[in-house]
């Protein structure tokens, strides 16, 4: 397959952006978890981050992207984009709302842009691991340029564990 095949929305978000990054592609035909793509890949799983969207009590969507063994706290979360509370996105809403599949949904190059918040634990990493913006793809990358390409601002938004 070339390049050009493999391109999805966020490489070429990426690309505008002259963001650098890299990735990787693994066999995989349906959704599968973070946890597991991290061992089917070997990657560490503290560098594998997974994006969630939510819906606040407005009916406006955010996008969060937590750590693969987090849990989002939904309390955290809602604070950090000031709304008085938020919930999951219903699967099958995932691709209406985001142009993504689940499995394959990145903050980068969504088909609306969404407020979107980066758990500050990644500040302290070099690079992260995130959805290629389809199943079976990881972009490495730096978090400050995740952050960048996707508008997000960094808050605290993990249940402590």
């Amino acid at each position: 397959m070339s390049k050009k095949e493999l391109k999805t929305n966020a490489m070429r978000m990426l690309d505008r952006f002259k963001i650098p990054y890299e990735y990787l592609t693994y066999e995989c035909d349906e959704f599968i978890s973070g946890v597991s793509i991290a061992d089917k890949t070997g990657l560490p799983h503290e560098l594998v981050y997974k994006t969630l969207v939510t819906t606040g009590k407005s009916k406006e969507y955010y996008v969060f992207v937590i750590p693969i063994e987090a849990e989002l706290d939904l309390k955290k979360a809602a604070k950090a984009v000031g709304e008085k509370s938020v919930e999951m996105l219903p699967v099958k809403e995932i691709t209406r709302v985001t142009g993504y599949v689940r499995g394959g949904c990145t903050a980068i190059g969504m088909k609306k842009k969404f407020p979107a918040v980066l758990d500050e634990s990644a500040k302290a990493l070099d690079q992260i691991y995130v959805s290629g913006g389809k199943i079976g793809m990881q972009l490495r990358l730096r978090p400050e340029d995740l952050r960048r390409a996707a508008d997000a601002e960094y808050a605290d938004i993990v249940q402590c564990s």
